[in-house]
Parts: C-alpha cells; structure tokens; sequence
C-alpha cells in the first residue's frame, strides 16, 4: 500500500513560517519527482512546487522568494520551508509523487494564514 504522510500545517500569522513534511513509503520514490499543490476554497488545485530526484526546482510564481522546496531521499521526504506567510496562501497543501504509471497523493494538510 502506497501512502503519503504529510505533517506541519496549521495556523501562523501574516508574515509568519511553517515547514510541511511529507513521507512516502517505498524506496522507489526516491527516483521520482515530489512536490506540493495546494486548493484554496473556491479555486483549482494549483502547483506550488516541485522537485526532481537529482534536486531541480521549480515554483509558482506566486511563491518564489518565500518558499523552499527539498527532499531527503534517504527518508523519502520531501519538504516545504514557507516563509513570509500571506492570508493568500491559505489552503490545504497535497504533497505528490510522480511515477510513469501514476501520481499519488497525500490526504491533504490545512495552512491558514491570518493577517
């Protein structure tokens, strides 16, 4: 059974940080592409960021400068440093990991940013 475990959402103010978590079981994800979208209320899901198996990044434009994407492939962990946090940025956070056959997605983890 494959899962995604996400961990470190929650309530931070306007200007604030929080680091999301997100664990996949199975060795084979460290081979693949990770990453975060994220759904606010009302709106599509959108793709915050994404990393490669060797380390290539990529960023919605709305998040470059403030957010951090990495991952340990040791742990098959990939990461989301959010820094300098807006009211904008509330949404559930769905970290991914692509394969050749599928893409599978954890349940979801809740950022609210108030101002």
């Amino acid at each position: 059974q494959v899962q995604l475990v996400e961990s470190g959402g929650g309530l931070v103010q306007a200007g604030g940080s929080l680091r999301l978590s997100c664990a996949a079981s199975g060795s084979i994800f460290s081979i693949h592409p990770m990453g975060w979208y994220r759904q606010a209320p009302g709106k599509q899901r959108e793709l915050v960021a994404g990393i490669s198996s060797g380390g290539r990044t990529n960023y919605a434009d709305s998040v470059k400068g403030r957010f951090t994407i990495s991952r340990d492939n040791a742990r098959n962990t990939v990461y989301l440093q959010m820094n300098t946090l807006k009211p904008e940025d509330t949404a559930v956070f769905y970290c991914y990991v692509q394969t050749p056959m599928t893409t599978y997605w954890g349940q979801g983890t809740q950022v609210t940013v108030s101002s």
